[in-house]
């Protein structure tokens, strides 16, 4: 078993309630997913914020552009401090991610915790040394781009 884990710190010019209420509502996720992922939402979520037990149903294209079915299962929520999702369905073994945000001056401090595994052992770890965890670091890094241009 090969479980990676990773962190990522953004911090934004705004406050925590503010932070909460953009990342908090699932349909911010395109805006701050790369365009050329074709990232759509499946599951009717308007006006619905992420709740423990809610279902989100999608497709992504992270690799070659090839559509991937992924069903996340937001699992844990304390309002406004952190939210943690898992996949239930998709292209990983495991995958889970928390979000975690923390009022400090002059604004809020965002973590992602990642922690996923590939599928198909040896061979997934090859893929993964070669493309997947550059494209995971790449997603994370489009986003810390795109929170500046949204919230600056």
């Amino acid at each position: 078993m090969s479980v990676k884990n990773f962190e990522f710190r953004h911090t934004l010019p705004i406050d925590i309630k503010t932070a909460w209420s953009f990342f908090s509502d699932p349909e911010n996720l395109s805006k701050i997913t790369p365009p050329e992922m074709n990232f759509v939402i499946h599951t009717n979520i308007k006006g619905r914020p992420a709740y423990a037990g809610q279902m989100i149903v999608y497709t992504v294209s992270p690799l070659m552009n090839i559509p991937m079915g992924w069903v996340t299962e937001i699992t844990h929520v304390q309002e406004p401090n952190f939210f943690v999702d898992e996949q239930r369905k998709g292209p990983y073994k495991m995958w889970h991610h928390q979000h975690h945000f923390k009022a400090i001056e002059g604004g809020v401090e965002m973590t992602d915790i990642l922690h996923y595994e590939i599928p198909f052992g040896f061979i997934g770890n090859i893929l993964n040394t070669l493309f997947i965890e550059k494209k995971v670091k790449q997603i994370f890094q489009y986003r810390s781009i795109a929170l500046e241009k949204i919230f600056s």
